[in-house]
């Protein structure tokens, strides 16, 4: 019987091209295929939540505008911080 708390372990197929490229980045970055795996989805389900809360604060206060969604662009390119007050929360 395990000791510990097991991982769960899931059992998925990728096309070639994503395998050769899983195998090269964990080898490259010294981690096993199973922690590039989790990371990678870790940071995917991380994108996917601030993605979901955007739309969250759309729903409640509208859409984006062009220019902050170019300066979002910025920041996360690492360009440099907001260069603005932060946009209200208030409707």
């Amino acid at each position: 019987m395990p000791r510990g708390k097991p991982s769960p372990k899931l059992a998925i197929t990728v096309d070639p091209d994503v395998h050769a490229g899983v195998i090269e980045a964990a080898a490259e970055e010294g981690v096993s295929v199973s922690a590039w795996m989790t990371n990678a989805a870790r940071c995917a389900l991380v994108v996917r939540d601030g993605l979901a809360g955007v739309e969250e604060w759309e729903v409640e206060h509208g859409a984006l505008s062009d220019s902050e969604m170019a300066e979002a662009r910025r920041r996360v390119a690492g360009e440099g911080r907001a260069s603005g007050p932060p946009r209200s929360r208030s409707a």
